[in-house]
């Protein structure tokens, strides 16, 4: 079975500056219960459609599949609505690969970076932008995102 480990942080404001352009990204939910999500997800111009399981910690069952950008963009007009709208940066830093994700849209201010883990138990050197860790927040989920908008919370 595939799966993903990973644990989120959010980013410290004024810590991080991006480097490059990053990739952008649009996302949507076919299927967003907590047992379940079907997303399909736009990055540039290649598109993929992901089946995740429910999360058990910092753990669930994965699986991703590349789709023809086409049929994504017609998939993302039958999503749950609002899509997701962010650019992702990749940051290597001491060994270990960040994906930082600048949000966009109803999400605009909120900025989270992820670390893809080989098990749970993986120690890895936390960067100085790397503020406090919401793995376990289900608020930070991008399904959650999507109906519950970053904007809408007032002050986290």
């Amino acid at each position: 079975m595939a799966e993903e480990i990973e644990r989120k942080f959010l980013v410290r404001r004024g810590e991080w500056k991006p480097r490059g352009t990053g990739s952008r990204i649009l996302q949507g939910y076919l299927c967003s219960v907590p047992e379940r999500t079907v997303r399909v997800r736009i990055r540039d111009d290649r598109a993929y459609l992901a089946i995740k399981g429910k999360n058990d910690g910092i753990r669930r069952a994965e699986f991703e599949y590349e789709i023809p950008a086409t049929d994504a963009e017609k998939l993302i007009g039958l999503c749950e609505q609002p899509v997701i709208a962010k650019r992702r940066y990749l940051e290597e830093y001491e060994g270990f690969v960040w994906e930082i994700d600048v949000f966009e849209g109803e999400n605009e201010g909120l900025t989270l970076a992820e670390i893809e883990l080989p098990s749970e138990d993986t120690a890895f050197p936390l960067p100085s932008w790397a503020g406090e860790e919401v793995s376990a927040d289900s608020r930070y989920y991008n399904s959650n995102l999507q109906r519950h908008p970053y904007r809408e919370w007032g002050t986290p």
